[in-house]
């Protein structure tokens, strides 16, 4: 995987939006691409250069989030308006809004049979309704603080939901009970997503780390500090073998969940990447900015790597051990330098359609060298324009635009000290782990604390009625 045809390669780039782009999807056929925006619209993108793409204006406020239905032939989108309107993806932009949420609403969701819809919003509750006439379902109602995101799984018996109560929660959708709470202590989850396989969830969190969470051992199985800014967004590549991610210090990461390393760093946008998603065959995936712009990129992943992660899918369900990451990196530590060296760009204003190309440049990076981990060629990659002509413009072109750098493996570490690095990591692993522990316990004892104190005011206040009485 040394070859350039192997890296991700920017396909496309749009500019439409007047404002920060929130959310971005693609439809189940690749055709088209929906995005939302604080500009309240919905775009609707095609994917073919001669369409031209839908601008759908109805929303009072921004959008934060769109998806289309499994079958394409719808799409949601929600807003700081407190609907959700569901839009037909065409250039009549027909759509019905429904009053969903006394607040902000912060995301929406189809069901894996496109008959359901799962809301989050900022009065702090997720609610569930039928497409058929947007008839309200049920709500849960336990996070105490507004509620981020909220997706189902994929088999559709699980819902998880992220709040600014630093939890994210899982629930069984037909009991609408929470099965379980996962806790974040230094800051909170801005976006929540399923596995492929629906046996672990990926949370992107504000204290700018990345954690994989096993849903039936509660245990977290991976965490990647690979980000210098809050991590906005995330999405699963289809095989279930890739994590991309999308974060405040304007680069997205590529993971390799099953051998738990960093392989990509890609820049472009110009500010923070707030929102990433891989299509439906994991060939390409977008991402949207606060630079108001889309970027489509091609994958260009192994074809071999994606089917071996298919298949690692299948026999690891309902166990997925291969996910986790060796030992030393199942918790807490990945196993990769968590400061990789990358290409510094600003991302210049490119035309709406832009088709790109690559060039080599040198770059390094410096990883610690792991045993059971392959290694990659560094390279980067600086995309021109095509339409440029001239040399002097062709090179200012190409100086602030998308690049992409692989992180490689081989940092010439002796044996010895590599020996001792993973001995040490293991032993912060446990410390980790221990302090964790710690955390929850003291959460618990401040919540059991709050609770006597608030039932001994409740008491006195009686009392005191008694005593008035």
């Amino acid at each position: 995987m040394t070859s350039a045809e192997s890296d991700p390669a920017l396909e496309r780039h749009f500019k439409g939006h007047r404002d920060t782009v929130t959310s971005v999807d693609f439809s189940s056929n690749m055709k088209q691409i929906a995005t939302g925006s604080m500009d309240s619209c919905v775009m609707i993108w095609n994917m073919k250069p001669q369409m031209r793409a839908y601008r759908f204006d109805g929303h009072k406020d921004a959008v934060t989030s769109v998806q289309f239905s499994p079958s394409g032939h719808l799409v949601a989108s929600a807003s700081r308006d407190k609907t959700v309107r569901l839009w037909v993806p065409s250039m009549k932009a027909e759509s019905t809004a429904f009053r969903a949420h006394t607040a902000s609403v912060r995301s929406v969701n189809f069901s894996g049979d496109g008959q359901t819809l799962v809301t989050a919003s900022d009065d702090k509750t997720i609610k569930v309704w039928t497409i058929h006439r947007q008839k309200f379902l049920f709500s849960l109602n336990q996070h105490i603080n507004w509620v981020r995101c909220a997706k189902f799984s994929p088999d559709d018996r699980l819902i998880v939901s992220s709040s600014d109560d630093k939890t994210i929660k899982l629930w069984d959708k037909n009991s609408r009970e929470c099965i379980h709470s996962f806790y974040e202590h230094a800051g909170y989850a801005n976006h929540v997503d399923f596995h492929p396989s629906g046996t672990c969830i990926a949370a992107a969190s504000t204290d700018n780390c990345v954690k994989v969470w096993d849903i039936r051992s509660h245990k977290m199985l991976q965490h990647y500090q690979v980000h210098s800014g809050v991590v906005n967004s995330l999405s699963f590549h289809p095989a279930g073998n890739f994590l991309i991610t999308a974060s405040s210090d304007s680069t997205m990461k590529i993971l390799d969940l099953v051998e738990g390393k960093l392989l990509y760093t890609l820049h472009g946008h110009q500010g923070p990447v707030t929102c990433v998603a891989f299509s439906g065959t994991g060939e390409y995936f977008a991402s949207g900015g606060s630079d108001e712009q889309v970027m489509v990129w091609k994958s260009n992943f192994d074809s071999s790597e994606c089917s071996d992660g298919v298949r690692l899918q299948h026999k690891t369900t309902p166990s997925l051990q291969n996910l986790q990451a060796p030992p030393t990196s199942s918790m807490a530590h990945p196993p990769f330098n968590t400061h990789p060296s990358v290409c510094r760009s600003q991302a210049s204003e490119p035309s709406e359609h832009f088709n790109g190309q690559d060039s080599h440049t040198a770059a390094h990076t410096q990883n610690g060298s792991r045993s059971g981990i392959r290694s990659r060629a560094t390279h980067s990659h600086t995309y021109r324009n095509p339409s440029t002509s001239s040399s002097s413009t062709h090179q200012t072109q190409t100086q602030g635009l998308p690049q992409v750098q692989a992180q490689s493996s081989d940092g010439g570490v002796p044996p010895g000290l590599a020996s001792t690095l993973e001995h040490i990591i293991g032993q912060l692993d446990i410390l980790t782990q221990t302090v964790s522990i710690l955390e929850q316990r003291l959460t618990l004892t401040e919540d059991k604390l709050k609770e006597c104190l608030e039932n001994q005011m409740e008491i006195g206040l009686h009392l005191q009625r008694r005593e008035e009485a």
